[in-house]
C-alpha cells in the first residue's frame, strides 16, 4: 500500500474555493485507490475546513522552518509527496528529498500563480499583458519549482502551453488535470428556465480576481437592470469583507448574499451565472458548478479560457461592460438559447470533465513515473541543478530561521 503526504497551503475549503474542491478531489482519488493519506499544512484551522478524519484521510499541523518536520517526514517516509502549490515545495521539497529521496515528489500547481500575478499587473495599468510582465519573480520561482518536482498537475490545456512554448518547461515533467466530475452523480433535473429568476454570483472575496469581478458588476449591472428592472444580482462567498457588505444596495437589486451554505442550491435557483473576470488563471470552478447545475453562464475570455477547446461555450462570452450586459439580458430572456446553452454544458462535462477518466490517467502516470523514478529524473538536468547546493538559497534561510528560534527558545 502506497504511503501519501500532501503539503497543504491552507486546509482544504470544498465550499469556499475551486482550489480546495480540486484539492479534495485529489484526495479522494489517492484514498480510492487504497492508499494511506495524511494531510499535513502549516496553516491555521478555519471554520469552513472540510473534516478530512471523515473523508480516512489522517491530518497534521506542521512548522515552517522548523528540524522537527524532518524527523516527522523521515518516520513517517511517504511513498508520494504532493505539495500544493509552489511555496510549499520551497518550503519542504528539500527537506523530503533529504529525507526521503526515492519519495514521487508531485506540486500540485492548482492554477499557474506567475500567470495569474502579471495579467493582475498588466489588468492595474490598464494595458495587455506583455512577456516581461510574464517573466515576474513568481514566474522564476514557480518555473523553479515545477523543474524540481518529478511531477506537476497543470489544470488548464493553455497553461499547459504556456509552460512547453514559452518557459520550455519538458512535457515529461507535466500532467494535465482539469477537474475531476463524478458523472455517476450529475443531476438529471434542474429546475426549468420559468421557474428561475435573477443573476448569481459566487467566488472567495479574499480572491483577488473574484473581488475584481464585483467591482466590475458595479459598472456591468447598471445596465443589466436599466433592461430588466426586477431582476436581482445575488452575490455569494466567503469570507466578505467590510467593503464588500457596503456595496449591498436593495433598491438596485445589487444584494451581497455572502456565504451559502449550499452552492449548488443557489445556483439552480438562478437563470444566469455572472463572471465577468478580468484577469486570473486556471480554470473557474464557478463556472464548472454552473454547468453541472444546468446554469449557462456569461463570462469573459478570461473566464473561460481553458475550459471548452473548440466546443461551444454554454452560455456567451464577452470582453467589456456593454458587451456583457447586454450578453446577459438576451440569454436570460431567450428560452431557447437558454436550454440550448443548458445541453452545451452536459456535453461540455462528459467530453473534457469525466472524473473517472481522468482519475484513471493520473494514477496511471504516477504509478509509471515511481516505476521509472531514477530514468525520469535523469531526463531532467535542470532540476537537479535547481537542488544543488549552490541554488538553495530557500534552504538556506529556512536553516537560519530554525537555528535563531532554537536559539531564542534556549534564552
Amino acid at each position: 500500500m502506497k504511503k501519501v503526504l500532501v503539503i497543504g497551503y491552507v486546509w482544504p475549503e470544498p465550499n469556499s474555493s475551486a482550489a480546495g474542491s480540486h484539492m479534495l478531489s485529489i484526495l479522494r482519488l489517492y484514498k480510492q485507490q487504497g492508499w494511506q493519506v495524511e494531510f499535513a499544512t502549516p496553516a491555521q484551522r478555519t471554520e469552513h475546513m472540510v473534516d478530512l478524519a471523515a473523508e480516512g484521510i489522517s491530518s497534521r499541523s506542521i512548522a515552517l522552518n522548523c528540524d522537527s518536520f524532518d524527523a516527522y517526514v523521515a518516520e513517517y517516509q511517504p511513498d508520494v509527496v504532493m505539495f500544493d502549490r509552489f511555496m510549499m515545495e520551497e518550503q519542504f521539497g528539500w527537506r523530503v528529498e533529504k529525507n526521503c529521496p526515492q519519495a514521487l515528489r508531485i506540486l500540485d500547481t492548482e492554477d499557474l500563480q506567475c500567470l495569474r500575478q502579471a495579467r493582475h499587473q498588466a489588468h492595474k495599468a490598464d494595458r495587455e499583458m506583455t512577456t516581461a510582465d510574464l517573466f515576474n519573480d513568481i514566474a522564476k520561482r514557480e518555473i523553479a519549482a515545477i523543474l524540481r518536482s518529478d511531477l506537476s498537475l497543470i489544470i488548464s490545456d493553455v497553461e499547459m502551453r504556456l509552460l512547453q512554448e514559452r518557459f520550455k518547461v519538458d512535457g515529461r515533467l507535466l500532467h494535465h488535470l482539469p477537474f475531476m466530475v463524478n458523472l455517476q452523480r450529475l443531476p438529471t433535473h434542474t429546475a426549468a428556465y420559468a421557474s428561475r429568476q435573477h443573476f448569481m454570483t459566487i467566488g472567495n472575496f479574499r480572491h483577488a480576481p473574484n473581488w475584481d469581478a464585483v467591482l466590475y458588476l458595479q459598472q456591468i449591472w447598471p445596465l443589466i437592470r436599466k433592461q430588466l428592472p426586477e431582476a436581482e444580482l445575488h452575490i455569494y462567498g466567503s469570507y466578505p469583507p467590510p467593503k464588500a457588505t457596503a456595496l449591498h444596495n436593495p433598491k438596485t437589486g445589487f444584494l451581497i448574499k455572502g456565504w451559502a451554505d449550499d452552492a449548488f442550491e443557489v445556483m439552480e435557483q438562478a437563470r444566469i451565472c455572472l463572471a465577468p473576470l478580468r484577469f486570473g488563471a486556471g480554470i473557474k470552478g464557478k463556472l464548472l458548478d454552473a454547468m453541472i447545475m444546468q446554469t449557462p453562464s456569461v463570462t469573459t475570455p478570461i473566464g473561460s479560457e481553458g475550459m471548452h477547446g473548440a466546443a461551444p461555450w454554454p452560455g456567451m462570452i464577452a470582453d467589456d461592460a456593454e458587451a456583457f450586459a447586454a450578453a446577459a439580458v438576451a440569454l436570460y430572456k431567450d428560452e431557447q438559447a437558454w436550454l440550448a446553452a443548458q445541453r452545451q454544458g452536459t456535453e461540455l462535462l462528459h467530453s473534457r470533465y469525466n472524473g473517472a477518466m481522468l482519475g484513471e490517467q493520473l494514477i496511471a502516470r504516477i504509478e509509471a513515473t515511481a516505476a521509472n523514478l531514477d530514468q525520469h529524473r535523469l531526463h531532467n538536468f535542470t532540476g537537479s541543478m535547481l537542488r544543488h547546493h549552490s541554488m538553495m538559497s530557500t534552504k538556506y534561510m529556512s536553516q537560519w530561521i530554525a537555528a535563531k528560534n532554537a536559539g531564542a527558545n534556549k534564552g
